[in-house]
């Protein structure tokens, strides 16, 4: 969605993170618009949510006609980049990472927002050993208006909730489902319902089974409590964060989350297949700020691309809203 700038702010003697959107050439004054009222809104978003896990907004300010976002420059590296340097991790690095993710998602329900891209290129890991959800670009804040179009599904497909596959309503649970397929990818090394394309991808988020994971040990529980595909039956937020700080600090949780029980729903629209039963048993300011470095596309670091448009390398290209 654009490009973040390491910059130095000349008021406050501090380096900062610009970020920048540049509209297409031929693009139409009204999806210009909505661009840049995303963009703010991406600002709001995540300057609501105080938690040492959220990248912290400073400020929006307007030059040219289009507005920045300063915000913390962030030094490490991005979970996505990280599994492509070291491969799948250990369950006990995954559930650490996962709670502080989850951290970060708890204080944005509280503050009224749904991320809804949560995703290995989303999630940094700074130097200072914090872990930070960044990149609201496409999150919902409560009791705003809506910038999505009617029956536009925007973010990953294969990180989306089967509720927004089917363009309901989504809620917190829908954060926690995608947070539930990042801790899969983190520990097997792939995506769990993964396809060729963007459309047998979401229909394989809605209607298969989750293949079992191999590797998550004591993780296992825990993600597929998150990736039930009924929303009310995934594992609360407050569980699923103490069972995964317990593995994290190398335990077991005695959860009491009864086995992962797939909801199989029809895919709307005409199939050549009727759909298959449900088991009966079975989730600084831009004026005041010299560019010194650029990095395409947010959230950025200060010495590699930003991951928040970037794909992992092992995958084809993820699709984009």
């Amino acid at each position: 969605m654009g490009t973040v700038w390491r910059a130095h702010d000349e008021v406050l003697h501090r380096e900062v993170a610009v970020k920048e959107v540049r509209a297409p050439a031929g693009l139409p004054a009204a999806e210009i618009e909505r661009m840049y009222t995303r963009l703010e809104r991406e600002a709001w978003a995540a300057a609501r949510v105080a938690n040492r896990n959220v990248v912290t907004v400073y400020d929006v300010a307007h030059e040219d006609g289009r507005p920045w976002i300063v915000m913390e420059l962030i030094r490490g590296i991005a979970l996505s980049d990280l599994l492509d340097a070291e491969g799948p991790l250990s369950p006990q690095r995954a559930a650490h990472i996962g709670a502080e993710v989850l951290a970060a998602l708890r204080a944005a329900h509280t503050a009224g927002v749904l991320h809804r891209d949560v995703k290995p290129g989303n999630v940094l890991m700074a130097n200072d050993g914090r872990v930070v959800l960044t990149d609201f670009g496409i999150a919902t804040v409560e009791g705003s208006s809506a910038l999505t179009m009617t029956g536009e599904v925007i973010g990953s497909p294969e990180f989306l909730a089967p509720e927004r596959a089917l363009g309901r309503t989504p809620g917190p649970e829908s954060d926690l489902w995608s947070l539930g397929v990042l801790l899969y990818a983190a520990v097997e090394g792939n995506s769990p319902f993964r396809h060729d394309t963007p459309l047998s991808t979401l229909r394989a988020v809605v209607d298969e089974e989750l293949p079992p994971p191999f590797r998550a040990g004591p993780l296992a529980p825990v993600i597929e409590g998150l990736l039930r595909k009924d929303p009310a039956d995934r594992v609360p937020a407050e569980q699923a964060e103490q069972d995964l700080r317990l593995i994290g600090a190398g335990g077991t949780p005695r959860t009491g989350t009864s086995a992962y029980s797939p909801t199989v729903t029809a895919f709307p629209g005409p199939s050549d297949t009727p759909p298959r039963p449900v088991p009966a048993s079975a989730a600084t300011r831009p004026s005041a700020a010299r560019a010194e470095a650029a990095s395409p596309n947010p959230p950025a670091t200060d010495a590699r691309p930003s991951p928040s448009s970037r794909d992992w390398p092992r995958w084809p290209s993820p699709w984009r809203d």
